[in-house]
């Protein structure tokens, strides 16, 4: 039977498991297109899993990715958590295990680090830095070295004045790590997207500062979600589409 899997978690969370070494269902937690989920055992680790047939894999659509984090979600709420990619899938039971197994010390030493710890998620919009003026009076030649330049300087201002922004939310929020790209949107402005890993015992002070910072930087547009299970911060062994968390 081949199995979808969602993440790895703490086989201790799940006492159901202390006597069994067969999979188990997950009460209460639907899989994708409807799948009861199970608790497959492996060592000190449990992967949460649903069955999988071949036809299911064209059926991977946006839902699907939704239901896929879902069921992340509900059990970070019982555990912590290594989040599988999205699609990924095993053949059989061996080959769920092997890869547990050659995999197992980089499952643990990742559920050590990130026990009790969440993921912040903060989108910061900025104005982006204004554009120069178009090149006049001068050869083709002359435009397109003078547009060079100028697309240049402007984005090492861009790289600066992300990084700016970046070490000041760094400053307030005080993170245990952090995860932030930078791109420039169709609108003109400029998106960080923050990943903060915090302590859970600390969601609500997190909380209480993202509601000052807002007050603050009147120049920013400022979205907050989680806590979140810690996806940007789960060290990979292997590149998409593989079969590890």
């Amino acid at each position: 039977m081949a199995w979808y899997a969602y993440c790895v978690a703490e086989r201790q969370a799940f006492p159901e498991l202390c006597r069994h070494r067969r999979p188990m269902p997950l009460t209460n937690v639907s899989g994708l297109f409807g799948n009861q989920t199970f608790l497959f055992p492996a060592s000190d680790l449990a992967v949460i899993v649903s069955e999988h047939s071949p036809e299911d894999t064209a059926r991977l659509d946006q839902q699907a990715a939704k239901d896929h984090a879902r069921v992340v979600a509900d059990c970070f709420k019982l555990s912590t958590v290594l989040p599988f990619r999205f699609g990924t899938t095993f053949q059989d039971d061996d080959a769920l295990r092997r890869s547990v197994r050659s995999n197992q010390r980089h499952f643990q030493a990742n559920v050590e680090r990130l026990r009790g710890k969440a993921e912040m998620h903060l989108k910061v919009l900025v104005d982006d830095i204004c554009p120069g003026n178009a090149a006049r009076d001068m050869t083709v030649g002359q435009q397109y070295l003078t547009s060079l330049r100028e697309s240049a300087s402007r984005q090492r201002e861009r790289q600066s004045k992300a990084r700016a922004l970046s070490i000041q939310m760094h400053r307030m929020f005080l993170p245990l790590a952090e995860e932030i790209t930078c791109k420039r949107m169709d609108t003109g402005k400029m998106l960080l997207d923050i990943a903060h890993l915090i302590d859970n015992k600390t969601v609500e002070r997190y909380q209480n500062k993202y509601t000052s910072a807002t007050l603050e930087l009147k120049d920013c547009r400022m979205q907050l979600s989680g806590p979140w299970p810690p996806y940007h911060f789960v060290h990979r062994t292997t590149p998409q589409h593989q079969h590890s968390a």
